[in-house]
């Protein structure tokens, strides 16, 4: 498992390295202003982790009382990450409507080309940081001489 300063890294590195990419293409291909691309893609940072501590406590509460932590299953995942994504993308709408001075509809699409940004990053980013800083139990299994590891 890895460690809560491991974890702060990662998050950190995720983010970081999330928000130059972004506002380094807003400023190549788009007409936003740099600066206020870049407060925009920290207050969506923000926001996505706040929602994220939010949605999963209420998530696990629900689980709770009406499931009482049943095996989640893949339809019961799916609901699970639809609904995250639905109210972050609700709640970066919006965001992007005030914050940017766009329309709703302009501010619609630019969240989705986020989230669909997002989920490539994710896993590209995930992937280059296991090989990086690979898990303990990696190292573990390599030390006994597992080559599955």
């Amino acid at each position: 498992m890895r460690t809560l300063p491991d974890r702060i890294r990662h998050m950190l590195l995720f983010e970081g390295l999330a928000l130059a990419i972004l506002v380094t293409g807003a400023s190549l291909f788009s007409h936003f202003d740099l600066v206020a691309f870049g407060l925009f893609g920290l207050m969506m940072s923000l926001l996505a982790m706040l929602w994220n501590l939010i949605f999963n406590w209420l998530f696990d509460l629900w689980d709770q009382k009406y499931r009482n932590f049943a095996r989640r299953g893949p339809l019961l995942r799916v609901a699970h990450a639809v609904l995250f994504e639905s109210g972050l993308l609700i709640a970066g709408t919006l965001l992007a409507v005030w914050w940017l001075q766009i329309t709703l509809w302009e501010a619609f699409v630019l969240d989705v080309g986020l989230s669909l940004f997002f989920v490539t990053y994710a896993y590209c980013f995930n992937w280059t940081y296991d090989l990086v800083f690979p898990p303990p139990h990696s190292k573990t299994q390599k030390a006994e001489g597992n080559p599955s590891a």
